[in-house]
């Protein structure tokens, strides 16, 4: 029908003057966009498939490409714009829901940029990271709250098993489908060089990848995919994941043509069969049945590895935190509303959830009213996208960060958003062997760890710039904060003051 028609959403511009025909763009397109046309020996696109991953861009020898957004519009409507009419062109021809990836693209504030950070100047002088020691090591899990000694006045080992970070930064949950093999292999040994872990996300641990098992976190999710003794005997920390940002409160779904032969091994499912995850955990829905499942699996590890328990950020995640807290739970994991996925409803996604800088603010309030702050970590993720928003983060009570789509971007990942295709161009987000190559662990985890680096520079350089050398005095100290452009109860929720004040 005509009524389905709708314009490509970009354009591929070629210039014939410099196309040389060696129909590079063509062998790399797994989306079919660029033939040749052999009778009039020249190059064609099919820009209705095309979804701007740069592929054809980035490695086309003479710069013949561009890709640019169309000028094709609807009637101008405030309420109703181009992007709205079509998603209800889209649902009226197929019935279906429709379905996203990546992270929450809307225009909502962001508020790291609405916060600066303070400096310091002559009475508390800054420091220079050059020739002055700065900390930026964390450990997360349980904070003694006291030194206990024994009769001969020895300090008695009380501290419960906990995770050394050399730097604030985590990569976050990705499962092993969602993400490639290779993209797994980048994080684990970028993990490994940087001091910091990676998570396996609910996707079972590849055998391969028990040998970096001591920076590994492994996460115990609702489908309980890939979960068995030797899985959790791998990894440094237990993960147990409750809800995600990029869509709260329902359960995952890794469609069946992409789980192969390895990933039906892993998931311990069969092969081309969907993994549909439960929204809840049938086992938990309580506080009291959450503890249960924190120290069943602390009994099956020997009570040696820490326990995350990781929740979307909602509007009573505050209180949430605060049961998690008592639940005997090691760490807290707060997901944003603006965190990645591999696929999501796009109402849910774009819809559900409040912003992590307001419910991280809230949870480490909520904690230190109640003076239970020390009795976990707390790691938020959710668009940590710079070393800026790990330095607030950690300013506004975080003791570490989680990033993921920062990561797959150094990875090469463009944010086209069709991760659900399984036609990743950049061999990430795919199962399909031809793709997978085109990612290089060697060069992966090689830009991993550069990125951690430089962030970890300019974290040194910040705190120096506040006058603080470790991250410890860091955490917490919205002093160091200002709000701009905020509204009182913005500033209220934040615990910070307005700039100038």
């Amino acid at each position: 029908m005509a009524i389905d028609f709708l314009y490509p959403q970009y354009e591929v511009i070629r210039n014939r003057d410099r196309c040389i025909t060696c129909r590079a763009c063509e062998r790399q397109c797994a989306n079919k966009v660029h033939h040749y046309d052999v009778d009039f020996e020249r190059m064609e696109s099919d820009e209705s498939k095309c979804v701007d991953c740069h592929r054809c861009v980035s490695l086309c020898p003479t710069r013949a490409l561009k890709i640019v957004k169309t000028n094709h519009t609807f009637r101008e409507n405030a309420n109703w714009q181009g992007e709205t009419i079509m998603e209800v062109y889209r649902q009226a021809g197929t019935g279906g829901t429709l379905l996203s990836s990546m992270g929450n693209p809307k225009d909502f504030p962001v508020y790291w940029d609405k916060m600066l950070i303070n400096a310091s100047q002559v009475t508390n002088p800054s420091i220079d990271p050059l020739r002055e020691p700065m900390e930026i090591r964390t450990y997360l899990g349980k904070k003694p709250g006291k030194i206990e000694r024994d009769e001969n006045g020895k300090i008695i080992p009380n501290l419960s098993p906990r995770l050394k970070l050399e730097v604030p930064v985590m990569f976050s949950a990705m499962s092993y489908g969602s993400i490639s093999y290779n993209a797994h292999e980048s994080l684990a040994r970028a993990s490994k060089e940087m001091g910091t872990f990676y998570n396996t996300g609910e996707g079972g641990l590849h055998e391969d990848f028990y040998q970096w098992g001591n920076n590994t976190i492994v996460q115990v999710a609702s489908g309980r995919f890939g979960v068995q003794k030797d899985y959790l005997d791998a990894g440094a920390a237990i993960e147990i994941k409750i809800g995600q940002g990029a869509k709260p409160g329902i359960g995952g779904h890794l469609p069946g043509a992409k789980v192969a032969p390895d990933i039906s091994r892993t998931r311990m499912i069969p092969e081309g069969t969907d993994a549909i995850s439960p929204a809840p955990h049938h086992d938990i829905y309580s506080i009291e049945d959450l503890r249960q499942l924190v120290f069943s699996l602390k009994e099956a590890t020997a009570y040696q590895k820490p326990v995350i328990v990781k929740i979307s950020a909602v509007h009573n995640v505050a209180a949430i935190a605060s049961g998690i807290a008592r639940s005997g739970a090691d760490i807290i994991a707060i997901d944003g509303y603006r965190g990645g996925t591999g696929a999501a409803p796009t109402r849910i996604r774009d819809n559900v959830g409040i912003p992590i800088e307001l419910a991280l603010a809230a949870v480490d309030q909520r904690l230190r009213d109640e003076g239970i702050r020390d009795n976990v970590s707390v790691v938020v993720g959710g668009s940590i996208r710079n070393s800026a928003d790990i330095v607030k983060a950690i300013a506004l009570g975080a003791d570490a960060v989680y990033i993921a789509t920062s990561a797959l971007m150094a990875l090469g990942c463009h944010l086209c958003r069709t991760c659900q295709n399984g036609l990743c161009n950049w061999g990430i987000a795919t199962q399909r062997p031809e793709l997978v190559k085109r990612l290089n662990p060697d060069i992966g985890s090689k830009r991993l760890v550069n990125l951690l680096t430089a962030w970890s520079h300019e974290i040194r350089e910040m705190m120096g710039g506040m006058g603080i050398n470790s991250i410890e005095a860091l955490r917490g100290n919205r002093l160091m904060l200002r709000g701009i452009g905020l509204n009182e109860k913005e500033l209220e929720i934040l615990g910070i003051k307005h700039a100038g004040e």
